[in-house]
């Protein structure tokens, strides 16, 4: 089973995987964006599992991910990850975005996660440059394919809005 890559416009929260993953903020408590549709249509028991994992651990930090039920969300569970603010690109933001992917992913694999979605981490109010995100996460997602083959049905890339739509799009076939 060769993994495939999927790319998707319209609402991660609709999506129908194993789990969706949420561009959430270090406290775990919710947010705009993503974070707050997932918060919003999963229900109680996310936020109650965030709050469970700050008390043993404080938050994540950026880069790191974490994993809770999917609640009400057609998605089992849901991994948290933190991405960067965006302040230049010298402050060692894409290693940090390649390391959400790349910390999802593996934690997706110690859950025997086999579908995932990503939204488009890092480029709304963390303003980091949605074209240079796209190449990351594809970047990123193909390395760990290469490395772990077999292990992950299909990866899915959702974007909301039509502009990281395009951008994924053109990547992703300049990729095939």
């Amino acid at each position: 089973m060769a993994t495939q890559l999927a790319l998707v416009r319209g609402d991660i929260t609709r999506m129908h995987v194993d789990a969706i993953v949420n561009a959430a903020n270090s406290s775990l408590l919710g947010g705009g964006g993503v974070d707050g549709a997932i918060h919003r249509t999963g229900g109680p028991a996310i936020l109650e599992e965030c709050v469970k994992i700050r008390n043993i651990q404080g938050g994540c930090a950026t880069g790191e991910a974490v994993i809770t039920t999917g609640g009400k969300l057609p998605a089992r569970y849901v991994i948290h990850t933190v991405g960067p603010v965006w302040q230049g690109g010298d402050k060692g933001e894409r290693d940090l975005l390649s390391n959400c992917y790349r910390n999802t992913l593996t934690l997706a694999l110690e859950h025997g996660i086999t579908t995932i979605a990503f939204p488009n981490i890092s480029t709304g109010i963390y303003r980091y440059p949605k074209e240079e995100a796209a190449a990351v996460a594809i970047e990123t997602v193909r390395k760990f394919i290469a490395a772990h083959p077999d292990r992950i049905a299909t990866i899915s890339f959702v974007c909301f809005d039509e502009e990281n739509y395009g951008l994924y799009k053109k990547q992703l076939s300049y990729a095939i």
